[in-house]
């Protein structure tokens, strides 16, 4: 009977004590569901989140543009219309963009800087992306830095007034010294404007003799300068249309705006520099800290798409520079073009605020 009891008791001690443990069990389990469930809550709203970022980028891209209209409107109109991507676009002069981007770095609004040449603006090299497009080894100029693509190209001419230039000859640096065209020369700020910064360049490797900062070079800008009688306009603009509406004769431009009066008919002519033209490389970069990242990429690659750039050379007075690309009749080949050979990117990049800085000094002395 004793036995019998001692047994009894110990199997109800171990049933009591074993009741608790089983609830702990369930309670842990329980617990660790709940968790796993929040956790999955959380990692559902982060994706949420995501994939409202990703849709919200897949429709947007702003540019900032320092090109002409034309160009601007053929390739922007295009992408949107293939892409179904909606581009904001924001113009200025490539100072003005510039300046915009720098403001901005700590809170990018832009996706896209379309403005001068890398020579221009490779001293920023720190607002931008990092970007190579698969499409880049079908340039005639690559990416070299990783920062700047060349898409089109954009040579150093003159603008000459058939009508107001009669009989003087404007075919080089050196004519435009021709006491007959002192103050009827256009020409802009070379600081703030990327075409008038090309022509100066020009002028200073052509008539530097290949040494831009020659005495030699800039006597030819001191003469030059004091030719101009006070002309300093602050826009590219203003060179050609004062050139084609006739308050000067003759204008320092890139090729794209006086091809295009030439297809329209109005009575000026392209003049490449007989002592020898630049042809810079027009430059499109991703903005540091883009918001639209994905789609400033998707920009880029089409822009330099085989589409794109035959589009444009074909339609427009604009010289692409992809290989395959083919030039339309009102631009002129580019075998028949003396080129300025002894030009080096490096140099300018490196030296671009020497030169402006050396100009503005030489400006500012004409006029004491």
């Amino acid at each position: 009977m004793k036995k019998l009891f001692t047994l009894s008791l110990a199997a109800l001690l171990l049933v009591g004590c074993g009741q608790p443990a089983a609830n702990n069990n369930s309670a842990k389990e329980e617990t660790k569901e709940e968790t796993k469930q929040e956790t999955k809550q959380e990692e559902t709203k982060e994706e949420t989140k995501q994939e409202e970022t990703t849709s919200s980028e897949s429709d947007t891209l702003v540019v900032y543009t320092a090109r002409a209209e034309s160009l601007n409107n053929a390739v922007i109109e295009n992408f949107q219309a293939d892409t179904g991507i909606k581009v904001e676009i924001v113009t200025g002069s490539t100072g003005e963009v510039i300046k915009r981007v720098q403001s901005e770095a700590q809170n990018p609004q832009g996706d896209i800087l379309w403005a001068g040449s890398e020579a221009q603006y490779s001293e920023y090299v720190d607002l931008f992306e990092k970007y190579v497009s698969p499409e880049d080894g079908e340039l005639l100029y690559k990416n070299e830095s990783g920062y700047f693509t060349n898409a089109f190209c954009d040579p150093t001419v003159f603008i000459v007034n058939n009508e107001l230039a009669g009989d003087i000859k404007i075919e080089g640096f050196q004519d435009l010294l021709n006491p007959e065209l002192k103050g009827k020369i256009a020409y802009g700020d070379p600081v703030n404007s990327s075409s008038a910064f090309q022509c100066l360049i020009a002028a200073l490797y052509d008539m530097g003799e290949g040494d831009p900062m020659s005495d030699k070079a800039w006597d030819w800008v001191e003469k030059f300068i004091a030719n101009l009688d006070g002309v300093a306009l602050d826009s590219s603009s203003k060179v050609y249309k004062g050139v084609a509406e006739g308050e000067y004769t003759v204008g320092l431009i890139w090729e794209d705006p006086v091809a295009d009066y030439v297809r329209q008919g109005v009575n000026v002519r392209v003049v490449f520099p007989e002592e020898g033209a630049l042809f810079p490389g027009m430059s499109v970069s991703i903005i540091k800290g883009a918001p639209n990242l994905e789609n400033a990429k998707k920009f880029v690659d089409y822009m330099i798409s085989d589409k794109c750039q035959s589009y444009v050379g074909e339609n427009l007075t604009v010289r692409p520079l992809r290989q395959s690309a083919k030039l339309n009749e009102y631009l002129k080949p580019w075998d028949e073009i003396k080129r300025c050979e002894t030009y080096d990117d490096k140099w300018v990049q490196e030296h671009k605020s020497e030169v402006t800085e050396k100009y503005t000094e030489y400006l500012e002395n004409s006029m004491q």
